[in-house]
């Protein structure tokens, strides 16, 4: 197992006074360069390489502490040119999330997987632990269904690659949720606008990244489409695509609990349920 103390920042904080659910990935970014830079994996990030997915499940609130929290990390699987990593965060003795992250080491010259070096191989085989996987989060594709939110990049969202970071692809469906959901139902509002009436706390979120976004004038789009209906809870569809090709970048699954001000889930009131309804894609 690696261990890594992960600093906050007290920007990280959304407007319920915790920790973002976005940042979380952020946080698996710096475990996971963390170890890389402990050993001879090192030199995948100078060579090259992208994630394939992320599963991210939450379970408590993370709390602004100077001295951060604290990220466990083992290889839970090793293949021939990609290999998975698992994450438990913890503030104090409290798990606060769960995640898994599949990876590949990438040829971005030639635009193709490459195999992992015998080295690194070694060095993550070192790590290698069993672990439970979380369950799988399906959900059908949209293919252009759902409600358009303009994305548009930010130079500052490039990494050192020269393409979006894997980790901005959670802030980009989180802007088009947040857009979507008051949209259908104004009660479905965040914290400070207007017409909120409920908390909106995000359980369960994962990714699968299809291909490399990159800086441009033009805006993409987020579609976002509510798939299934709990008793407290909705499950939304997401994908980042180009509204002019129809390709797609990034599929993205957040299961949302409405919740009461104490964080209690609650019912999802039957007007959201209508208006969620309406929207539903099977």
């Amino acid at each position: 197992m690696f261990e890594f103390r992960c600093p906050l920042r007290w920007s990280d904080l959304d407007a319920q006074g915790h920790v973002n659910n976005a940042l979380v990935v952020d946080y698996l970014q710096e475990a996971r360069v963390a170890f890389f830079k402990s050993g001879p994996a090192s030199q995948l990030l100078d060579e090259g390489i992208v994630v394939v997915g992320h599963q991210v499940e939450y379970l408590a609130p993370i709390d602004y502490r100077p001295e951060g929290l604290d990220v466990e990390l083992v290889v839970a699987a090793l293949g021939g040119a990609r290999f998975e990593i698992t994450y438990v965060l913890r503030q104090g003795d409290r798990p606060v999330a769960r995640a898994r992250t599949v990876l590949c080491p990438f040829d971005f010259g030639a635009n193709r997987p490459v195999r992992i070096p015998d080295d690194v191989r070694e060095y993550l085989g070192a790590h290698l632990a069993e672990v439970e996987p979380l369950r799988e989060l399906a959900t059908p594709r949209l293919d252009g269904r759902g409600s358009a939110t303009d994305l548009f990049v930010r130079w500052s969202d490039h990494d050192s690659y020269a393409h979006v970071n894997n980790s901005k692809t959670y802030d980009y469906i989180q802007q088009a949720r947040v857009v979507a959901t008051a949209q259908w139902d104004p009660t479905m509002a965040r914290v400070g606008q207007a017409d909120s009436q409920h908390l909106w706390l995000v359980a369960r979120q994962d990714v699968d990244y299809v291909a490399q976004l990159t800086h441009r004038m033009e805006p993409f789009a987020v579609l976002t489409a509510p798939v299934r209906l709990g008793t407290s809870s909705v499950t939304l569809a997401s994908e980042i695509v180009d509204p002019g090709t129809g390709t797609v970048f990034n599929r993205g699954r957040t299961v949302l609990v409405c919740a009461d001000t104490r964080l209690r889930p609650t019912a999802l009131p039957e007007s959201t349920r209508v208006a969620l309804e309406r929207r539903l894609v099977a």
